[in-house]
């Protein structure tokens, strides 16, 4: 029986740690949270991230190491992990810590992207406000996520109260893009190559944090357009794993707002709505065994359930909707859980998401469940 090592035991490891059931794994997680959800489902080595100890023993516990976010201290990873096989690669992990790195990146592979400026004092900023215009976003280059670490600059006035914000250096300003929407593109790829491509997915974000993905997307042609960018992406790193890009959608262009080298929150709609889940295939690429099918099974919604979640006597009224509880403390913006709608067409999806908006509007908190399932944008 092969054993995985997981760096983090959030809700992601939780359902890797799910998914792994069906292919006879065992599971060892680093993690120094008290009560992580990725308990449920194996070990957990309750050391920091960063440990030398924790990452060493991970490592000798397991026959592959992977992750499940990004910031974890890759120069730690390649201390202790020489001689262990670590999937996604260390250098997909390293380039994705840093938005400089990240659009350079792109922009290497011929992937189109915002304009942008690297930003290190309050004249660098004022530049980028006179070459790229405003409204303008300014972002940290490192540990940001969620929304956290930016800030939306939509006057000269506000220049340098947003530069103080964000720490005045190691910054980017990226031109705001008037979108269409913003969609997300997931592929995984084993050890011998092979490669499939999950539909394209529209998102739904909310002061930076994503409320709804809903997949297959309307993409208009812009599929085709996804797949040969994540080819890129999958060819410069030699990668093996499950791959997100992030774009948004202008027109008939696709512009890369960021990447994400593990499985992904927009993927997990798969879980019910697709042949084979982001996460079991992410387990089947690092084993080198064979990918499943990832072709949708219907039209599918994921909800993230954020602050706060339904009371647990809550009748979804519907076999098609599965609720998931990662088990988790609430707090006002934590993901807590999330809810997936599978239907046969996407009006009979679109109708199930509202009528169990109203539903959960109705029985639960609603500065918490209605906040995440607001679906007016």
């Amino acid at each position: 029986m092969k054993r995985i090592g997981i760096i983090g035991a959030g809700q992601l490891g939780q359902m890797l740690g799910f998914a792994g059931q069906n292919l006879d794994v065992e599971f060892v997680f680093l993690d120094p949270s008290p009560d992580p959800p990725a308990s449920v489902v194996g070990p957990v080595l309750r050391l920091p991230f960063d440990s030398d100890e924790g990452l060493r023993q991970l490592a000798s516990d397991a026959d592959v190491v992977t992750y499940e976010f990004e910031n974890v201290s890759v120069s730690a990873i390649e201390r202790v992990c020489a001689d262990t096989i670590v999937y996604p690669p260390l250098d997909a992990l390293r380039i994705s810590q840093d938005r400089l790195s990240e659009k350079q990146l792109f922009e290497s592979l011929q992937i189109p992207v915002p304009p942008y400026r690297t930003i290190d004092s309050a004249q660098d900023l004022r530049n980028a406000a006179n070459d790229i215009g405003l409204p303008l976003v300014l972002k940290t280059r490192r540990l940001g996520y969620d929304g956290k670490g930016q800030a939306v600059v939509r006057d000269e006035a506000d220049l340098s109260d947003a530069l103080t914000a964000l720490g005045g250096s190691n910054l980017i300003a990226e031109q705001w893009v008037p979108f269409d929407c913003e969609v997300s593109a997931i592929c995984v790829r084993n050890v011998r190559g092979d490669v499939l491509v999950y539909p394209l997915i529209e998102n739904q974000h909310r002061d930076g944090i994503l409320i709804i993905s809903r997949a297959p997307a309307e993409a208009n042609g812009l599929a085709a357009l996804a797949t040969r960018h994540l080819r890129q992406m999958l060819a410069h790193f030699d990668y093996v794993g499950v791959l997100t890009i992030e774009f948004f959608v202008a027109g008939d262009q696709l512009l890369a707002n960021e990447f994400a080298p593990r499985v992904h929150n927009s993927g997990h709609w798969t879980i019910e709505g697709a042949r084979t889940s982001q996460f079991e295939n992410h387990l089947r690429a690092i084993l080198d065994l064979p990918l499943g099918d990832v072709s949708p099974v219907g039209h599918a919604a994921m909800l993230n359930l954020i602050g706060s979640m339904p009371p647990k006597n809550l009748d979804l009224g519907s076999d098609t909707i599965f609720l998931h509880d990662y088990g988790k403390r609430p707090r006002p913006g934590r993901k807590l859980g999330h809810i997936t709608v599978v239907a046969s067409d996407p009006a009979d999806r679109d109708r199930t998401v509202t009528r169990l908006s109203e539903i959960l509007v109705a029985q639960a908190n609603p500065t918490g469940i209605a906040d995440c399932i607001d679906l007016s944008g």
